[in-house]
């Protein structure tokens, strides 16, 4: 990956923005480390950063012009058929200079025009200059896998590939009061949203054109889904193609002229990643972290099952708590927009490690979305069933509320599960899926934010929700998952957390040929009664070790409850969530913040730990940013 920016003037030259973009170029230096570089003229300057993976010569550097000079491009991410494309426009006359993807990505542009987007398989956020017509095209890829935002105003159009350099380029720092209120419900900022006014995340799929002192936003790729789903064939069938496409995808993503390698957690999808692609690689390289300190969360014997059977050359990075806690603010340091998925931190720590290895690595990123792993998946799909269970727990919310409840242990957590679940039974399907999406509901994210001027967050919530129908089909709940979930969070925090350590991580399950063919099927192909992610899991049921099969799944989790409890009390109590500091900032209930701070030392501290650390998220980001 590497990083961009860029500045469109509707009026005059950009000459006194070269300091700026510098400024901006540093901030974006870990996304790039090995080269960067300025383009100049008239009324645009584009900046970039680069982290060498494809042709790592500098004639390949960026920004990268055509030989005429009329068309300029940055562009961050990786373009997996380029070689395929390139042999297309050399049968069409176009020269090359370079071995680079970027410069294939270009003359496809010049060649096809926005046609063009249609054409790539790969993750990207670009922008391309056309000097002749003084127009800008700002481009991201179909899933939000490289991010790319941007601030307009009266003058002025400015992008980057993060808000840090954003903020180097001189945007206003006004806090949008719908986005602080929606970070709190939901731990992340969904686009197009930002926490600034006037700033925004272009949305995946979609593309940005500027001429003639007007913006117009388009989109080029939506997920084709109908109701019923289009497939034709049977299950068999579609386990097959399965396996076909994502081997595919695995194939193309292995192409690098740097050492590569692949996460490896131990559970179906990252094993499933590793099986395919020590198919096309001798020796593949993976990597695990565990933690010696939580040996709930830990599940490195089961990456090491699969590192074996598959041969590949694997590293254990065991962690105890102090690992974690001592990596804390380095990584608190690289977030600059709010973003409370805790398990960011392991990302960024494995992502540290793996660094030190390789420069690109394969995720399983995407699979849950698509096949219906989650817990809250299965809930969806209990809770449509009209059952005695059901109508029992409908009604068991006083019990259920006075147990105690936590993340941090199998039994807390399930009484947490269930808790959020009977609530759920009580809602319409719309209403449920936004509860349990939210860490926070909105009458307790309304109680702690002191101006409830939230002029569009009823609009927000609803765009966010419209999917959701009252069968309560699975499919629509993925659908909504890959629009919100996957870019506002999932994405969001492997982009951060490796690019914080200049590691650009590859998604073979976000390949839009797979995707497109997953929502061509039935639900009852992805999820049962008994089985989450039913076709992936029988799909590579020969394939993969047995010990993968029929256990408990806990991802990546952070003791956040004993911290809240021990090392970061002083914090807590003396500094980001003090009285004077939050007076100061006369943006939270204070009496709403206590409550909290005494029930995470309770035995029931239930959603309270979330709380308290996106309050803590929150407060070290305003001090960096905004203080």
């Amino acid at each position: 990956m590497c990083g961009i920016a860029g500045i469109y003037s509707f009026n005059n030259s950009v000459e006194d923005h070269k300091n700026k973009m510098n400024q901006a170029l540093v901030q974006l230096g870990k996304r790039g480390p090995d080269a960067k570089g300025i383009y100049q003229f008239n009324k645009i300057i584009l900046g970039h950063t680069r982290l060498s993976v494809i042709d790592t010569s500098e004639a390949a550097n960026q920004p990268f012009s055509d030989e005429t000079g009329n068309y300029t491009i940055v562009f961050n991410g990786e373009f997996y058929n380029y070689r395929e494309e390139r042999k297309i426009l050399e049968q069409k006359g176009y020269n090359f200079l370079t071995a680079s993807d970027t410069e294939v990505l270009l003359k496809m542009y010049i060649c096809y025009g926005v046609k063009a987007f249609e054409k790539i398989n790969g993750c990207f956020a670009f922008g391309i200059y056309d000097k002749l017509q003084e127009k800008l095209i700002l481009v991201r890829d179909r899933f939000g896998i490289n991010p790319l935002c941007y601030y307009i105003n009266n003058e002025k159009l400015i992008f980057a590939s993060e808000i840090k350099a954003l903020v180097a380029l001189g945007i206003p720092k006004k806090i949008d009061n719908s986005s602080l209120r929606l970070f709190f419900n939901l731990n992340y900022i969904p686009s197009p949203h930002t926490i600034y006014e006037n700033t925004y995340k272009l949305e995946p799929g979609n593309y940005l054109e500027v001429i003639n002192n007007k913006i117009e936003k388009h989109s080029y790729y939506s997920i084709n889904y109908t109701t019923p789903a289009n497939f034709s064939g049977n299950y068999d069938d579609a386990k097959i193609k399965i396996i076909e496409l994502l081997d595919e995808a695995v194939r193309k993503r292995l192409v690098a002229d740097v050492p590569l390698g692949a996460f490896l957690s131990g559970g179906i999808d990252s094993s499933v990643i590793t099986a395919l692609a020590s198919r096309h690689t001798s020796r593949l390289k993976t990597f695990s972290i565990g933690y010696s300190d939580e040996p709930f969360f830990d599940e490195t014997k089961y990456a090491e099952i699969v590192a074996e059977k598959f041969k590949t050359d694997h590293k254990t990075f065991k962690l105890n708590n102090s690992d974690l806690f001592s990596e804390l603010f380095n990584y608190l340091d690289y977030i600059d927009e709010p973003f409370a998925d805790s398990s960011g931190l392991a990302v960024y720590l494995l992502s540290k490690k793996t660094r030190k290895h390789v420069t690109v690595a394969l995720s399983g990123d995407g699979a849950d979305e698509l096949f219906a792993g989650y817990y809250k998946h299965k809930a969806h799909f209990l809770a449509s069933k009209d059952s005695f269970a059901n109508y029992l727990l409908k009604f068991s919310s006083p019990v259920l509320s006075i147990l105690p409840s936590s993340r941090n242990s199998a039994v807390l957590n399930r009484i947490r599960q269930l808790k959020r679940y009977s609530k759920g039974l009580q809602l319409t399907e719309k209403e449920r899926y936004w509860n349990w999406c939210c860490l926070m509901s909105d009458k307790q994210s309304e109680n702690l934010i002191l101006n409830k001027n939230f002029t569009d967050f009823a609009s927000r919530k609803s765009a966010i929700i419209r999917e959701i129908d009252k069968n309560g089909d699975i499919n629509k709940i993925l659908l909504s998952d890959v629009k919100l979930l996957l870019p506002g969070d999932m994405l969001t925090k492997t982009d951060m957390s490796s690019m914080a350590n200049s590691l650009e991580v590859r998604t073979p399950f976000l390949d839009h040929n797979l995707v497109n063919f997953t929502f061509s099927l039935p639900s009852s192909f992805k999820i049962n009664s008994s089985l989450k992610k039913r076709i992936l899991q029988d799909s590579f049921r020969q394939i993969l070790p047995q010990e993968l099969y029929n256990r408990p799944k806990h991802g990546f989790e952070v003791p956040l409850l004993k911290w809240l409890r021990t090392e970061l009390q002083p914090i807590i109590n003396n500094d980001l969530l003090n009285i004077d500091f939050i007076a100061s900032q006369n943006l939270f209930n204070f009496k709403y913040v206590e409550r909290l701070k005494k029930q995470i030392k309770s035995g029931n501290p239930g959603e309270a730990t979330a709380n308290i650390w996106a309050l803590l998220v929150f407060q070290y980001w305003w001090k960096k940013y905004q203080s």
